[in-house]
């Protein structure tokens, strides 16, 4: 038996991209047996230019099952039967993450029909569903719609069971449960099988060994996937170039972090956008008004002295603001977050009256400076202890004096007696907007959930 299968989702990457309908076919081999499709409530907002594709809306679905009603209904008719659908990783693994959702667990074997088709009708021009259609003249109606698209891929199917050597095909595809089906063509799944399951970086490399794309992961293979199966333009243009993936592990996400922004911007990766910053920058900053009371605010990066964070949105440093506010209960309007006054019931009410003549203005600047502190990494030497890369080792990060020193790892077993001696083992690294970002973002985020944080690494 074979379910084929397709779906229309929200449009997200691969995690998070929820489902908003599904359409399954059960196929004895020779006919259809049985049918299953129906909207599904997301439980989250569709994007305008997805319902400009799919046409359904937020409406549509409003009064639709969820995923968690019809979840038993889609296992059920989906058991014992093997997976069919177009690009066929994508559906699936789309369908298995709502399965996760729900704390279920979601295995089935495959069949893709772009890879069949690829095999069984070699040389045409395009794989897509609609072009291919087009191209040996299957009927598709209701193009980007689960039922519609589903019949269609039924009709291939039952072509594709009548080529030449079919059943071998089948057979082989069927057992070729890897994940090869997504690989780009350049890449050897070899190159994927190794990649480890830990933190780190990973380094996307073109056929002239030229690095066109870093990252860091918590877990570097379920990354790279992730990649390899995000069907958004961007990532399916960038994966077609891969012929190789180098990695290095770091142990933990801070360090991993830190290595990833001393790659881009040593190698300048072509798909690496994040911190090349061509963007324009901007700063948030401090200055007193004729009342004595501190402000906060932001303005470009040109026109601030000594800027507190560096952002390259003002989206971003409105969030930021909106942050501390709400952690020291700051004045919006002395935040450059609105105009007005605030008011007890407002949406921004952490305020205490400052702004209303209730609150003095000392007891307030007490607040804004304890706030504008939190964002500094201060002036004093600092030792950040974290993981090693294997049980037997510690990393660390240095600071002396405010400024990032670099990282390093250290063997458990190694006596260590002063911070001179944990030099010997610094990886340096420069100092720079983005690594300050980093670690100061690390250490409101230690602070909030209560990590330690060493000054220095005891002597052993």
């Amino acid at each position: 038996m074979y379910a084929i299968v397709d779906i229309e989702t929200t449009g997200n990457t691969f995690r998070g991209n929820r489902i908003t309908e599904i359409a399954i076919f059960v196929h004895d081999g020779k006919q259809v047996v049985n049918e299953y499709t129906t909207l599904v409530n997301p439980e989250c907002e569709i994007p305008f230019h997805i319902t400009a594709l799919t046409g359904i809306d937020n409406e549509m679905v409003a009064s639709a099952p969820t995923f968690d009603q019809i979840a038993s209904k889609v296992y059920e008719i989906t058991k014992d039967a093997i997976f069919v659908a177009h690009s066929v990783n994508f559906d699936f693994n789309v369908i298995k993450y709502e399965f996760e959702l729900l704390g279920i667990s979601f295995q089935r074997k495959k069949l893709c029909t772009v890879r069949l088709s690829r095999k069984l009708f070699a040389g045409l021009p395009s794989y897509s569903l609609g072009k291919l259609c087009g191209s040996l003249g299957i009927p598709l109606h209701d193009r980007h719609r689960a039922r519609g698209d589903a019949a269609a891929t039924v009709i291939l199917f039952e072509w594709l069971q009548q080529q030449k050597d079919a059943q071998k095909v089948f057979d082989s595809f069927i057992k070729d449960n890897s994940r090869q089906a997504t690989l780009p063509p350049l890449l050897d799944k070899k190159v994927v099988n190794n990649l480890p399951e830990r933190p780190g970086v990973y380094h996307f490399m073109d056929k002239n060994g030229e690095t066109i794309y870093v990252g860091k992961a918590k877990n570097i293979k379920k990354r790279v996937l992730q990649h390899l199966y995000d069907k958004t333009n961007k990532e399916m243009q960038m994966c077609r170039e891969v012929a190789d993936i180098t990695f290095e592990t770091s142990g933990s996400e801070l360090v991993a972090l830190l290595m990833e922004s001393a790659a881009i911007k040593k190698q300048y990766p072509k798909y690496n956008s994040a911190q090349k910053r061509r963007g324009k920058a901007f700063g948030i900053f401090t200055y007193q008004d004729r009342k004595g009371i501190i402000h906060l605010g932001y303005n470009p990066l040109q026109h601030v002295r000594e800027p507190l964070e560096v952002f390259y949105s003002i989206r971003a440093c409105i969030l930021f603001l909106k942050e501390l506010c709400a952690d020291h209960q700051l004045c919006s309007r002395y935040c450059q977050l609105q105009r007005v006054p605030c008011t007890e019931n407002g949406p921004l009410n952490a305020c205490s009256g400052v702004c209303r003549g209730i609150e003095n203005v000392a007891d307030y600047n007490v607040r804004v400076t304890q706030a504008v502190q939190a964002t500094k990494l201060g002036q004093e030497d600092r030792i950040i202890k974290e993981k090693g890369r294997t049980e037997n080792e510690d990393a660390f990060v240095m600071i002396q004096q405010g400024k990032y020193l670099g990282y390093g790892f250290i063997n458990k077993e190694d006596t260590i007696d002063s911070e001179e001696d944990l030099e010997l083992y610094l990886i340096p690294q420069k100092d720079s907007v983005d690594t300050q970002r980093i670690i100061r973002a690390y250490l409101r985020k230690a602070e909030h959930i209560g990590n330690t944080i060493a000054r220095t690494i005891e002597p052993q």
